[in-house]
């Protein structure tokens, strides 16, 4: 083929999505969902349809000592750094069909588009399923890219364990995916991933392809207010120390305090616990679960500061004790600009309607990035819906993602 006929190949998107349907049998749950965690019976059922899929259109597989799969095409010169893609096959509990699985197998299909159209790229590419993304069975998220980014060492990572106690690293040997090659980032010429857009932004635009630049920095704490335990009854409220006093005036500044750095800026309460929990006693101690989003680091490092503050001006004059515990930092990412430019391009020849945005969620990009030029696409997924069994997109954006993908590669792989 030559350069203009490249630029008009696409993928076959029925392929693709019946790819997409047969993965989500495995672990399909009653209500149209996905149970498929990491290193699990059907994990392993998943990985080992993938690497199916991907030997039968000649690819070598490789795997790592983190269970990250690589399945390599190889191009005319062997010895360049190849052009990645890829995201997950694990998912939530309650998961969908279509996070994360997605960017694996529109990986596996344009693999099969260049194999069937016999066009060979200079540089190699590799489809690449990442080990525990969710962090759903495992904690932290993203585990499998962060040691292979460097992030985390092999050691942290294989020393993970679950809610029975079991390791990542005795499960992955369990299910035949302890590798024998060291989990390390190698030279990459470029990664992209395509991923569903787990929010409404898309939809309520009516834009059918995000281009996203970056990653929103993100900061989890546990927040933990003391007061003292006294009966309901007889306590006048004027002598209590009462956590829940402080607790309600911090939860309205923080809202406002995301508020006056929107439109980007997201704050969220996920978690709540009192003690001793008991409906007639003020409670003697709150803890509470934050997360704090912004993709500026600037901006993001402001509301940190802010947030402490706060949290000490509304419980130190009520006589309270207050302790700031940093669960995860992840700094802001910037995505690289030939990347980006890489699927603007794509986007701008394909004529879809597109918009540039931030990713609200991590995603396997995000260490990936610190060691590889990197971007992300996302398309529409209804009503904004993800980590759910409703999660839902259209088939007509699964293979416009998917042509994104394929063009953005050809850019970066044929020279």
């Amino acid at each position: 083929m030559n350069k203009s006929d490249l630029m008009t190949l696409k993928i076959n998107g029925q392929r693709l999505w019946q790819r997409l349907q047969s993965m989500a049998e495995i672990g399909g749950t009653a209500n149209g969902g996905c149970n498929r965690q990491a290193l699990t019976d059907e994990d392993k059922a998943g990985r080992d349809l993938f690497i199916q899929w991907c030997e039968a259109v000649g690819c070598s597989i490789t795997i790592d000592r983190m269970g990250n799969v690589f399945a390599r095409r190889p191009g005319r010169n062997n010895d360049l750094p190849p052009v990645i893609t890829g995201s997950h096959l694990d998912t939530q509990p309650t998961g969908g069909k279509f996070d994360g699985v997605y960017g694996v197998l529109a990986g596996v299909e344009i693999l099969e588009t260049l194999h069937e159209h016999q066009i060979e790229t200079e540089h190699p590419i590799e489809v690449i399923a990442w080990t525990n993304e969710e962090g759903a069975r495992f904690s932290p998220a993203m585990i499998g890219s962060g040691v292979w980014a460097g992030v985390f060492n092999e050691e942290y990572g294989h020393s993970r364990t679950d809610a029975k106690g079991k390791s990542l690293g005795e499960e992955l040997a369990r299910i035949g995916y302890l590798g024998e090659q060291p989990a390390e980032a190698k030279p990459v010429k470029a990664a992209f991933e395509l991923h569903i857009e787990q929010g409404p932004i898309l939809e309520k635009e009516q834009k059918q392809i995000g281009i996203v630049s970056g990653v929103q920095g993100m900061r989890w704490y546990d927040l933990t207010i003391e007061g003292q335990p006294c009966h309901a009854g007889p306590s006048p409220m004027e002598v209590r120390k009462d956590p829940m006093m402080a607790l309600a005036p911090i939860l309205q500044r923080l809202y406002q305090l995301a508020e006056r750095h929107g439109p980007w800026a997201r704050v969220t309460f996920g978690d709540i616990k009192t003690e001793p929990g008991a409906r007639n006693t003020v409670p003697e101690r709150i803890v509470l679960a934050v997360d704090l989003r912004h993709p500026d680091q600037d901006t993001l490092d402001s509301m940190d500061q802010s947030f402490r503050r706060i949290v000490e001006e509304e419980s130190n004059p009520r006589g309270l004790k207050v302790c700031v515990r940093d669960e995860w930092n992840s700094p802001a990412v910037v995505f690289d600009l030939n990347c980006v430019d890489a699927v603007r391009d794509a986007v701008q020849s394909l004529g879809y309607s597109n918009m540039e945005l931030f990713s609200g969620a991590g995603h396997d990009s995000v260490y990936v990035s610190q060691v590889a030029p990197t971007s992300m696409i996302f398309i529409p997924c209804e009503k904004g819906i993800s980590h759910n069994e409703a999660e839902n997109v259209d088939l007509e954006d699964v293979a416009a993602g998917g042509n994104v993908l394929l063009q953005a590669i050809l850019s970066s792989a044929i020279r």
